[in-house]
């Protein structure tokens, strides 16, 4: 009995193991799936068998997509990610229903190209279709800056080395750091597809306020310029079928007079060799052997040349107020005109006492700086606003000496802004005085002059009488500026004047 029961003990052992086991070797043996998640901005929209199925899908809904950008493809939005998943579910969302959750929430892709610019002041992107867009965008960008022709000598090294007079490019670079990489870009980008539409974004920004002008009978590019605010440089640039000022202008025509607002900073050195005319100085010389009612020029004034040699930057068609120019010879001496007044007084009994010659305003103005100078801005607009002086660099540069124009007496000298010669802005520049150190001279009959950017050494004070050509300060970099220059104003009855004009 105790054999037979035991035996029955044994067997139901071995039924039980064997039915274990093949439990086991069931579950060892269930077929696993290999299906694929699908993330859209980190959330989980479904799980499908076969992800190019999805593709497939994308590609195929999208026509319009295809149409607009002229592509072959379009791809899943870049916030999609599909991880694949081994599983022994069975159950799997269909790719319609996941493509139709991807429509509603994001925005589909297309192969293209994502230029990076970076500079210390900012950083942005653009995306083209094709790299070749933005390489043509570029150089219609430089030619808006610089001669056509001067660019492609300078690119096929074929530049012609200067025997007298003329200039070369000795290189040229975008200042930023610019990089271009081959992407998927969302359709809901500015997406550029042309050279001319990233040329205007080049020059004019994003959505510049755009303005164009009619030519009527007798407009000129200056004066077009000057009505619309624009420097005739500006406009040209704005306008690129137009090589110079003195273009003859069609009446009917439509020019563009929007303000430029360059997006990159196309900088080139020039070495430049160059004839300067150097204005000839008025001196006055007493007689008292005749009358004051003689005055007459007895030694003509003749203007000198000098040939000249120098090296500076032009920065998006701006030259660099840095100037160090040469003199290589002197083509003809300066002589000054000399003028000879009486200073006998005739004999008038009764009459008037003080017989004082009658104020010379007009044309007996002494040269602000040292000889030598280069006038680097020039009175008129600058990049939408009045520049009502001239910028006068070189001369020695930093510490050189400014002289008073004419005789008067010092309203303002004022001396309280660094200037280190280093050349860079510093904060006065920024506080409201961006002329820095300034000094502001009354010369009677309704003219005053205005020197500014001057070193901390002024050498005058404020009701301080100074004669033409004394030296009242050293020319500096104070206020907002960007290298050692002297920016000179006149006024006439408190309007500003073309300085330029009172030399004439």
């Amino acid at each position: 009995m105790k054999g037979k029961n035991f035996n029955t003990i044994i067997i139901t052992l071995l039924v039980s193991a064997i039915l274990l086991v093949s439990l086991f070797a069931k579950k060892t043996y269930a077929k696993v799936n290999t299906n694929y998640q699908v993330f859209l901005n980190g959330e989980r929209i479904g799980v499908i068998g076969n992800k190019d199925d999805l593709y497939a899908l994308i590609d195929y809904n999208q026509t319009a997509i295809k149409e607009k950008y002229k592509v072959e493809n379009v791809y899943p939005p870049n916030n999609l990610k599909i991880v694949e998943t081994d599983t022994y579910s069975s159950e799997l969302d269909e790719v319609k229903n996941v493509y139709n959750k991807i429509e509603e929430a994001d925005d589909f892709a297309i192969k293209g190209y994502t230029i990076t610019i970076k500079s210390d002041e900012r950083s942005y992107q653009i995306k083209v279709l094709d790299k070749e867009i933005f390489y043509n965008a570029a150089k219609r960008f430089v030619s808006a800056f610089l001669n056509q022709d001067e660019y492609n000598k300078y690119i096929s090294n074929t530049q012609s080395e200067i025997v007298e007079t003329g200039r070369i490019i000795e290189n040229m670079q975008f200042k930023e750091n610019i990089t271009i990489k081959e992407s998927y870009i969302s359709v809901n980008d500015k997406i550029y597809t042309s050279e001319q539409e990233l040329t205007q974004f080049l020059l004019f920004g994003e959505n510049p306020d755009t303005k164009s002008y009619t030519i009527a009978l007798g407009d000129t590019i200056e004066s077009i310029s000057e009505a619309n605010k624009l420097n005739v440089e500006e406009f040209l640039i704005a306008n690129a079928k137009y090589k110079s000022e003195n273009t003859i202008l069609k009446v009917g025509d439509t020019v563009n007079v929007t303000l430029i607002s360059p997006q990159l900073t196309y900088v080139y050195k020039l070495k430049e060799v160059y004839d300067q005319t150097i204005m000839y100085g008025k001196e006055k010389v007493a007689d008292n052997t005749k009358y004051t009612t003689y005055s007459e020029i007895t030694t003509p004034g003749i203007n000198g040349l000098n040939r000249v040699q120098e090296e500076y930057e032009v920065e998006n068609g701006e030259r660099s107020q840095a100037a160090n120019p040469i003199i290589l010879a002197t083509l003809r001496p300066v002589q000054n005109q000399v003028t000879t007044y009486g200073t006998k007084r005739p004999y008038n009994p009764g009459g008037p006492s003080n017989w004082e010659n009658p104020v010379i305003t007009g044309g007996d103005w002494f040269w602000p700086t040292n000889a030598g100078y280069v006038i680097t801005s020039r009175y008129g607009w600058r990049w939408g606003s009045m520049h009502y002086g001239l910028d006068i660099s070189g001369a020695g540069n930093f510490g050189s000496p400014i002289y008073a124009a004419a005789d008067g007496v010092v309203e303002l000298a004022f001396n309280g802004c660094p200037s280190s010669g280093k050349g860079k802005n510093d904060t006065c520049g920024y506080a409201g005085r961006t002329l820095g150190n300034q000094i502001t001279i009354n010369h009677g009959n309704g003219y005053v002059t205005i020197y500014g950017h001057l070193h901390q050494t002024v050498n005058v004070r404020a009701g301080q009488t100074v004669k033409r050509g004394d030296r009242i300060g050293s020319m500096g970099h104070s206020g907002k500026s960007t290298g050692p220059h002297l920016h000179f104003e006149v006024k006439y009855n408190g309007v500003n004047l073309n300085p330029l004009s009172i030399y004439k």
